[in-house]
């Protein structure tokens, strides 16, 4: 039997209408939150991921959380590897004002909806989200919307800093890379010139290598530095904003002074008096002679 002819079934006018209500219900009752795209750097085809991806801009978009009672998720859990903080957020937001706010702005992996892997940051907390799962079909076709839903469902957890590069303009979600990214100590030899400032890069005069200044320790000719790009060596380094020359004496890779839980130096270490790194197959006969037993 067909539908009946005298009534509607969902006019554009009526989504429209129902849209803008929407739209109207999350201003009053959301909060203005930050949309991160993320932009891959060197992605793996093999694993399907970007360790050393990036986020370059931060977009204000208006968004309903859906949790009431608190954060969901397994909670704090306690590991061998240390405390693990599981919670997770639902974030709803208007697809039109998403599409303007964000899709019509920013440069995605994949555009017209939102992407599993950006972020979300979010004020009151000052806590940064990952999208894990995009729904855009709950409410379910209503008013036989054709794309499914007016709004987005974005599905988020804590997101688990592993020394992305955070450069988006926003002082506040920039300074998170600074807190928790590895940093390592440079120990200056004497005779330089001028002092560092804080957030400058720095340059390496024969490798090329590049760092961010944490801070500048003059009195122990100590400089600490995040986000390096490569290795650097026994050479001068120079400030791009104060000028500043020093040259590096001494440093460790292995040691992240921005954790008081960093045990790579003492891996290193311990592994050192087990095995003999130096040779090419050090668990084999004729390990030094690099031939497999």
């Amino acid at each position: 039997m067909a539908l009946n002819s005298y009534f509607s079934q969902g006019t554009q006018s009526e989504r429209d209408l129902y849209e803008d209500l929407v739209i109207e219900q999350i201003k009053i009752y959301g909060q203005d939150l930050k949309y991160l795209p993320r932009t891959l750097v060197n992605r793996d085809e093999l694993f399907g991921e970007d360790v050393s991806s990036k986020f370059e801009d931060a977009y204000t978009v208006e968004m309903y959380i859906a949790n009431v009672e608190g954060f969901e998720g397994d909670g704090d859990l306690y590991s061998k590897f240390g405390i693990r903080v599981t919670d997770q957020a639902t974030f709803i937001v208007s697809r039109k004002r998403w599409t303007e706010e964000v899709d019509d702005n920013a440069d995605l992996i994949r555009e017209g909806r939102p992407n599993e892997g950006d972020l979300i940051y979010f004020p009151l907390t000052k806590k940064l989200f990952e999208i894990k799962f995009v729904e855009y079909k709950k409410p379910f076709y209503q008013l036989k919307n054709p794309y499914g839903a007016f709004v987005y469902e974005l599905r988020c957890e804590l997101f688990e800093y592993s020394d992305e590069q955070l450069n988006t303009g926003d002082t506040e979600i920039d300074d998170l890379e600074s807190k928790f990214s590895t940093t390592i100590t440079l120990t200056l030899a004497e005779g330089g010139t001028n002092d560092f400032t804080e957030g400058e890069i720095i340059v390496g005069s024969t490798s090329n290598t590049e760092a961010t200044v944490k801070s500048w320790d003059s009195t122990n000719r100590k400089l600490y530095v995040y986000d390096r790009t490569g290795t650097f060596a026994a050479e001068v380094i120079t400030g791009q904003d104060s000028n500043a020359s020093w040259t590096i004496g001494s440093y460790n890779t292995l040691n992240n002074t921005n954790s008081a839980w960093d045990q790579n130096d003492y891996y290193e270490t311990e592994a050192d008096s087990i095995i003999d790194w130096s040779e090419t197959n050090p668990f084999g006969e004729f390990g030094n002679l690099g031939v497999s037993k």
